[in-house]
């Protein structure tokens, strides 16, 4: 795919989350078994928000990246972020705090560190 669709998708996805954890974070949280029992908990999710809303907005804002060294750094920034994913959310499962959906979020940012390396892999320097 190019990269404009790339990242309109990939920062499409985070917008949503983003979208959610802020607004909905008490419909949201549940189905990963994570409890919003207090402001606090409510907020942090709000707080979450912040960096998912900004690597959206990189993504966003970021479409009409030309092939080349700059994209490549983008995309690799991109894939380390997901992979950071992968790491915290796999530990939230193996540990039990995520149940339910919990499953669903390794294996989301394992797809998108996969996109991300093989948009990685396009770009000619």
């Amino acid at each position: 795919m190019n990269n404009r669709t790339f990242l309109t998708v990939h920062g499409g996805i985070y917008t949503v989350f983003a979208l959610a954890l802020f607004f909905v974070p008490t419909l949201m949280w549940p189905m990963y078994g994570v409890e919003i029992n207090d402001q606090y908990a409510y907020f942090l999710s709000q707080h979450t928000s912040i960096f998912l809303g900004g690597i959206a907005a990189v993504s966003l804002l970021l479409r009409d990246i030309e092939v080349g060294a700059i994209a490549k750094r983008l995309f690799l920034a991109l894939m380390i972020s997901n992979l950071l994913g992968v790491i915290i959310t796999t530990y939230a499962g193996l540990t039990g705090i995520f149940v339910g959906l919990g499953w669903s979020d390794p294996a989301f940012f394992t797809l998108l560190s996969v996109m991300c390396f093989l948009q990685l892999k396009k770009q000619k320097v």
